[in-house]
């Protein structure tokens, strides 16, 4: 009988054995990624913002920022359940059968909340810190101008309140035969 995944939590894993439960772990992986893509909804049709973003630890909570009037904001406005998602892929692992070939991976998803950060000394902070992960070799006032009122006025900081997360990975053993990058066999 199959399991009933619509009534288990979002967060909930269908492999766990690959379940990351360690927090540290899953704080370090949003510390480190790139980038991230927050999953929205408009009366059923799903849209995806890949965006730059920072991790508030205290806040537990995730900040990104877009232009201060577009699809983003309007359908948050109307719909503020969000979902977000991380991840690096790591060797292909190559086997005899097709169905058995894989890959290794690391992910974080988290499920929540967003609302537009409104106090302008919140929204303030969450830019510096945006800057601060991105640029962390420049200082504000002798490397670049700060953020000014007027440039505030036109973009939208974002909070996502984070409800639930889960971290999940697949490693192989690093003698895996065969394994490889697959930036080293792409053009």
């Amino acid at each position: 009988m199959p399991r009933p995944y619509l009534q288990q939590p979002p967060n909930e894993l269908r492999r766990k054995d690959r379940g990351v439960e360690d927090e540290a772990w899953i704080k370090a992986f949003l510390g480190r990624a790139p980038f991230g893509a927050f999953a929205f909804s408009q009366e059923g049709q799903p849209f995806i913002n890949s965006n730059i973003f920072v991790y508030d630890e205290g806040r537990h909570a995730i900040y990104f920022h877009t232009a201060r009037e577009g699809r983003t904001r309007s359908i948050l406005e109307q719909n503020p359940r969000a979902c977000f998602s991380i991840s690096e892929m790591g060797r292909l692992l190559p086997a005899e059968d097709a169905l058995e070939m894989s890959v290794e991976y690391r992910g974080v998803a988290a499920f929540g909340k967003v609302q537009v950060v409104e106090g302008e000394e919140e929204g303030y902070r969450a830019l510096q810190m945006l800057l601060d992960k991105y640029f962390p070799h420049l200082r504000p006032g002798e490397d670049y101008r700060p953020t000014t009122p007027e440039e505030w006025k036109r973009t939208a900081v974002f909070r996502f309140d984070i409800e639930l997360w889960s971290g999940k990975e697949k490693k192989a053993d690093p003698d895996f035969p065969g394994a490889f990058l697959y930036q080293d066999i792409a053009g």
